[in-house]
């Protein structure tokens, strides 16, 4: 049996040993000319239907926000009653909450993954442990590595940037009495089916699911995801917000894409996204000296090449923008991740990479 140590198990100050803050966005800021693949935005949105329903919410903007039908709306989509939802400035909002409104000891981060989790609970004065993942593992999750007196664990799934999906059951293995269990499902929206998904689970002790709206949708600039979790906990959660911490249009937008037609939509959108995805991990498949981290379930895959820092500045310089892999703890310069675009966007990437990974100018 392995160790903790062994396993990847890192804790305390010393671990703190990387950009937590470093999000995909920073890639393309002022940068117009280049092609997107570092953002996990779903292109070509919001649709015409949701951006329609947006400027509809402008004439109310005289009036506080109420959130009585968002919040209604999308208890009925995942069948739990209005008290186990709280609406958040995003997913990111909701991290911070948790950060600060929880009375925890020993909160532990599973990683790689993606970085506010941990950066918002430094920021509130936490110590926080981390569980490794590792590659050779095809970083997927072993219940038995998290420390048994954790009280916080927060775990991604499909987890950004490696796009495991991991096992329902094996995140539930997680939960116990006396522990908060965080799973952020940003991303499984973009999962056939939502297999896999806790959202809507009232049998599981502590668990805390967000859900983000920005992802599928295209509204990062709005800012509005959800949280489901016991009423106790969406209460506690609920006194650290501000008032009013979602707006007129935000509410709008959650509601109506929470709605059936919505719903049905991103159906279609997750089985288009599953293709253009094994397009593109097929590609890369037959480049010399890239693999890629998988099974990939997510809008994005893990690639890893000989120098990832170089080959993204080369990248650059051909107009594509790729996410670094060396801020996510667990990983290193070697990794890169990539947006799942269509396949034109697909195979011109390809052609790029391929040029660099040639050592062409």
């Amino acid at each position: 049996m392995r160790t903790p140590t062994e396993a990847g198990v890192v804790s305390g100050p010393a671990v703190a040993d990387v950009d937590l803050r470093h999000h995909g966005d920073v890639e393309v800021r002022g940068e117009g000319d280049l092609v997107d693949l570092a953002v996990n935005v779903r292109a070509g949105t919001p649709p015409a239907w949701l951006k329609q329903c947006v400027a509809d919410s402008l004439d109310g903007l005289a009036a506080y926000p109420d959130g009585r039908a968002a919040r209604a709306a999308v208890a009925a989509r995942h069948g739990v009653p209005p008290e186990r939802v709280l609406l958040t400035s995003g997913a990111a909002e909701a991290f911070v909450l948790l950060a600060r409104a929880l009375r925890v000891r020993r909160p532990v981060v599973v990683h790689p993954q993606f970085t506010e989790p941990e950066a918002a609970l430094r920021d509130a004065g936490h110590t926080v442990g981390r569980v490794l993942l590792r590659p050779s593992d095809g970083f997927r999750l072993d219940p038995g590595l998290v420390p048994d007196d954790a009280d916080l664990v927060v775990i991604g799934n499909p987890t950004n940037p490696t796009s495991v999906l991991h096992r329902a059951a094996d995140v539930v293995r997680l939960a116990r009495p006396g522990r908060v269990l965080v799973v952020d499902e940003a991303f499984m929206d973009a999962v056939p089916g939502e297999r896999e998904a806790l959202a809507g689970r009232v049998d599981v002790p502590g668990l805390v699911v967000l859900r983000s709206l920005t992802k599928t949708w295209g509204l990062a600039g709005l800012r509005i995801g959800y949280v489901l979790a016991e009423p106790a906990v969406v209460a506690e959660l609920s006194r650290a917000q501000p008032l009013w911490p979602v707006s007129s249009p935000a509410l709008a937008a959650a509601e109506a894409c929470v709605s059936p037609r919505a719903l049905a939509e991103a159906g279609h959108v997750a089985h288009r996204v599953a293709a253009e995805r094994r397009y593109l991990v097929d590609g890369l498949g037959q480049l010399p000296g890239v693999s890629v981290a998988g099974p990939a379930a997510g809008p994005f895959v893990l690639v890893r090449v000989a120098d990832g820092l170089v080959v993204r500045e080369r990248l650059r310089e051909r107009g594509f923008a790729v996410r670094r892999g060396d801020t996510f703890p667990g990983l290193g310069a070697r990794w890169l991740r990539v947006a799942v675009r269509d396949r034109g966007t697909t195979d011109a990437f390809l052609g790029a990479l391929r040029g660099v990974l040639a050592g062409g100018p």
